[in-house]
């Protein structure tokens, strides 16, 4: 198990920052899947729960000031199997093209602005709108999509006219694939899935956004990715001061630190002896007990 793992850290590293996100997204998604396999297993409440509870994003302004952290941590959960299937490979596809045109540190950016933006529509949306205030409605929100969506969508702004091959449509222009599925989220605003369609906008909005101030020079993601740069750095003090070997005090009569060095001493002094027999007699000139030590020494 320990040698699976290894492996799979290997493989994480080597990955471009794209498949890190996946590898993180698919990881948290296991992690998840393997709670409930045994709490099932053992009929308990499932530790995933109650990790999500936390985790997930809450559209209750009073809920989230006590998570404030669900705005970033929501991104890396999903609701099932397809969810993250559809999402993952979305990523994949469109995340190679959008580094084709942008950098690594973009596409941080870019996936957490996403992410954020899409939430804050999301928040926004179910305190807001009629439809979810009148019935007393509480969602919570879970998913990449919105953070995708922000890739696609400054993809197809830096390059419209980019052609991609899509099962079942063939050929198709990007900003085509970007304006669908905008279109798709507005005419979903009312479905079952109402708050989910809000953060998708949201994610294409800061995707476009990002694209058109990045071409007159300006970068909105520079915050954020000075703020992940933090982070990591921080993570990495604290992950190198867990490492470090800790001083570990031993009580004893201090007599026995001087009767150690005593000992080493006279140690170096009959090595220093016998070395001087060597160089002057050779090496027959000394005793078997004389040869042991200098081997002992040696070593």
């Amino acid at each position: 198990m320990a040698r699976i793992i290894s492996d799979l850290w290997k493989r994480f590293l080597a990955e471009n920052i794209v498949g890190k996100y996946i590898y993180a997204n698919v990881a948290v998604f296991v992690l998840f899947a393997l709670l409930d396999v045994f709490a099932t297993l053992f009929n308990i409440t499932s530790p995933a729960l109650y990790l999500k509870m936390w985790l997930e994003l809450p559209s209750a302004p009073m809920h989230f000031i006590v998570q404030p952290w669900s705005l970033v941590t929501y991104m890396f959960l999903h609701a099932g199997l397809m969810h993250i299937l559809w999402n993952m490979l979305a990523l994949y596809w469109f995340g190679k093209l959008f580094l084709s045109y942008f950098s690594t540190r973009h596409f941080i950016g870019v996936y957490l602005l996403g992410g954020i933006v899409g939430g804050l529509f999301f928040m926004l949306a179910y305190n807001i709108f009629p439809m979810f205030t009148d019935s007393g409605a509480n969602g919570y929100l879970v998913g990449a999509s919105a953070a995708v969506l922000a890739v696609v969508t400054a993809t197809a702004t830096r390059v419209p006219n980019q052609r991609i091959n899509l099962l079942l449509f063939g050929e198709v222009r990007l900003v085509t694939v970007a304006v669908v599925t905008v279109v798709a989220s507005l005419l979903l605003l009312t479905s079952e899935n109402a708050g989910g369609s809000f953060a998708h906008l949201g994610g294409a909005f800061a995707g476009w956004l990002f694209a058109y101030y990045l071409n007159k020079g300006r970068d909105l993601t520079s915050m954020i990715t000075k703020f992940a740069d933090y982070i990591v750095a921080l993570c990495g003090k604290l992950f190198n001061w867990a490492k470090k070997p800790k001083m570990h005090l031993h009580k004893g009569k201090r007599s026995n630190d001087y009767e150690y060095n005593a000992q080493k001493k006279e140690q170096s002094a009959e090595v220093d002896r016998i070395l001087e027999k060597l160089k002057k007699n050779g090496y027959a000139s000394l005793s078997d007990e004389e040869k042991k030590r200098l081997f002992d020494a040696s070593k």
